[in-house]
């Protein structure tokens, strides 16, 4: 199984292919068309992701491995891609993975923090402590 770095450098090695940022957002809109949309019911408040100024929403499901599963939905085509890009670093990681991971540094890497407006950069913050918090339960259960 690939690590999350694996996944990240994937990731990045991408986004250089791409060039200006221009480019790189189209990409990242499109990374957002292909998730599968959550169904009306998963959009409830408990899944809700605070912190946003879109509406998104974090499904979490543990895996019979341990691992963990990450699913999501906005109503902003830019954050289903930066959703997207969530899901494809920590989806399938095991919580001490997924905890042990610098976000911060990971998502710099890809040139995330300078791209994006102030408000993005807090909801993709939000939607990365939610992962975060979601595999510190699921590490103590």
């Amino acid at each position: 199984m690939a690590t999350i770095q694996h996944d990240l450098n994937e990731l990045a090695d991408e986004f250089e292919l791409l060039g200006d940022w221009e480019e790189r957002y189209r990409y990242v809109i499109d990374l957002g068309r292909v998730l599968t949309p959550l169904a009306d019911a998963e959009r409830a408040e408990p899944n809700r992701v605070r912190g946003c100024a879109s509406q998104v929403w974090l499904v979490t499901e543990p895996r019979a491995d341990g691992t963990l599963s990450f699913r999501g939905d906005s109503d902003a085509h830019i954050v289903r891609g930066l959703i997207a890009i969530l899901l494809r670093l920590f989806s399938g990681h095991a919580p001490a993975e997924i905890l042990d991971f610098d976000a911060k540094a990971g998502l710099e890497k890809l040139g995330l923090s300078g791209a994006l407006s102030a408000q993005r950069s807090n909801g993709l913050a939000s939607m990365v402590a939610r992962i975060r918090r979601d595999a510190e339960l699921a590490r103590a259960a």
